[in-house]
């Protein structure tokens, strides 16, 4: 569900929600009740396997592939599935793909819903009140304190995610990238890219 508006990171509120999952993370630990090993082996599995990597190289294939790319615009959860990345709040996907005239945001203002077999696991911010609650009510200030910012001419739209569908933003394509490889394409592809609170990296940027 969309919603079209002209985001506050307060950072010590996200520093307090880092420093409160650390303290729950020790508690479980100390208690018996989370077993570390456990926990670093499903945490890496993530970040290596079911990770961003997994939506850059979606993304990538949208731009250097015309045909599907507009299989991904009509279906995106059997495109995805296609390539292999299905999985946990990964089954009903949705693609929206920003342009001049508009750039999509995503946001779950109800809880954390987020697509993991694209992203992996989603960061702490998302997961914040300041952004459930500002990301719909003033998303172009939440973008600047990202670091983006936006033309006045650009429209925001930002999709609500829920338990029946997840959204990838397809950030637009950088140009001086005519002929690159669908690999090389996926180097300029971040998360925040793909949450829409950042753009597609340009060439030679650091990564």
């Amino acid at each position: 569900m969309p919603h079209d508006h002209d985001h506050d990171h307060d950072g010590s509120e996200l520093d307090e929600m880092t420093a409160r999952v650390m303290a729950l993370e020790t508690l479980l630990t100390e208690k018996g009740i989370v077993d570390p090993a456990a926990l670093d082996v499903i945490i890496e599995t993530y970040e290596t396997k079911i990770g961003p990597h997994n939506g850059a190289t979606v993304v990538a294939r949208a731009w250097s592939d015309p045909e599907f790319h507009d299989w991904l615009a009509r279906d995106a959860t059997a495109a995805i599935a296609a390539m292999g990345f299905t999985g946990r709040q990964g089954e009903h996907m949705q693609a929206v793909f920003n342009s001049p005239e508009c750039h999509n945001m995503v946001v779950c203002t109800l809880c954390s819903c987020y697509p993991w077999s694209v992203l992996g696991l989603p960061p702490v911010w998302y997961k914040s009140m300041p952004y459930r609650a500002r990301a719909v009510r003033e998303p172009r200030a939440v973008l600047a304190e990202f670091g983006v910012t936006l033309p006045d001419t650009t429209k925001v739209r930002v999709w609500d995610s829920t338990a029946e569908m997840r959204y990838l933003v397809v950030p637009m394509r950088p140009s001086g990238t005519e002929g690159w490889s669908a690999e090389a394409l996926a180097e300029l592809v971040s998360r925040n890219s793909m949450i829409g609170t950042g753009l597609a990296r340009a060439p030679g940027a650091a990564q």
